[in-house]
């Protein structure tokens, strides 16, 4: 399943998201999920009684998740409108849509440094080689969740910084509370997975990394996922090595910068649930970053493929296969923010 949360396009500020699944890999059309369940509960009055998903409506993912469903839960719903031609009032067309982020309001993110391409940059940059730890513990930073942003939505380079840079990760949503996994069951509590752009103030990161802690400010103002999230059995034949053989681009302003593989991950998302999990309760909504593909930023590959940091006017496409394309523009900082 391809799951997302949508407006109709010129929808008013702060409308109800409603939740979509997808009818084809294609994503053009998109099956109300709500919708679908009163149709199917017309048709039998007994699903209520039988199947908890029948009993509330349809909001987000996030209310469903709350109320102790797996993302899973849904194929209730999906499998038997999708065997068929499903009613045209059950159905959107994505050209009249605008998509958000796949989970609204996480309750935690953890972002892990899982490929060595971009580490091992990242260090010899510094003038050192990768800590011997590195290649036995999957390390995280913990990220803000106050700044999700779905596709589409501005990101600007925050106060003080001149060195905007994106970072092309994938992330899993955790839909189960879970404690302790080995890694050989991290992947179970895993409802499905996504792009996520965790983007870089560089300049302040680099200030801020001389003490020793953070990142901090560097990284809090903005993170995307998006478009839309997938369910693992999606992608189970492209297993490969430590992820999946899929591969992951970023574009700036159409000209193609960066380009990885999931498969070249050290650590699987399993490893890395069971690191986030241990001595911890994971929530049903954590999300979890893999930390950025080898190429997948400008402080890697930027002073010979694109030549400067990012700026007001730019756009930055994220793609990873099966997993959709999320784009953001770039703009000036506004001048005032509501703090709601």
């Amino acid at each position: 399943m391809r799951l997302a949360h949508v407006r109709d396009i010129g929808a008013p500020a702060g409308s109800a998201w409603r939740l979509v699944a997808a009818l084809d890999p294609s994503g053009l059309g998109w099956l109300d999920l709500e919708l679908a369940r009163r149709a199917l509960l017309a048709a039998d009055p007994g699903l209520a009684h039988n199947q908890p998903l029948f009993r509330s409506p349809i909001t987000t993912l996030d209310d469903h998740l709350a109320r102790g469903l797996r993302v899973v839960a849904f194929a209730e719903i999906v499998e038997p409108l999708t065997a068929g031609e499903p009613e045209p009032d059950l159905v959107l067309a994505a050209a009249d849509l605008t998509f958000g982020p796949p989970i609204l309001q996480p309750p935690s993110l953890r972002d892990f440094y899982a490929f060595e391409q971009h580490v091992g940059t990242m260090w010899r940059r510094r003038g050192g080689e990768i800590p011997e730890a590195w290649f036995r513990l999957p390390i995280f930073y913990f990220g803000n969740t106050s700044e999700i942003r779905g596709p589409g939505d501005p990101v600007w380079a925050p106060t003080g910084s001149a060195e905007l840079d994106y970072e092309l990760e994938v992330a899993a949503l955790i839909d189960t509370a879970a404690v302790d996994l080995p890694a050989g069951r991290g992947e179970e509590a895993i409802g499905g997975y996504c792009i996520l752009n965790d983007w870089s103030a560089r300049d302040l990161q680099r200030e801020e990394t001389t003490v020793r802690l953070g990142p901090a400010k560097g990284k809090d103002f903005a993170t995307s996922i998006g478009p839309w999230l997938v369910t693992p059995d999606e992608l189970s034949d492209a297993r490969s090595a430590s992820g999946f053989d899929l591969t992951m681009t970023a574009e700036i302003n159409g000209t193609e910068i960066s380009r990885g593989a999931w498969s070249s991950a050290q650590f699987s998302c399993g490893q890395m649930v069971a690191r986030a999990s241990a001595d911890t309760r994971l929530r049903p909504g954590d999300l979890l970053g893999s930390g950025t593909v080898g190429t997948g930023c400008l402080l890697e590959v930027g002073e010979e493929r694109f030549g400067r940091w990012l700026e007001p006017g730019d756009e930055v496409t994220l793609r990873i296969d099966r997993l959709g394309e999320l784009r953001t523009p770039i703009i000036d900082r506004p001048a005032t923010r509501s703090p709601s």
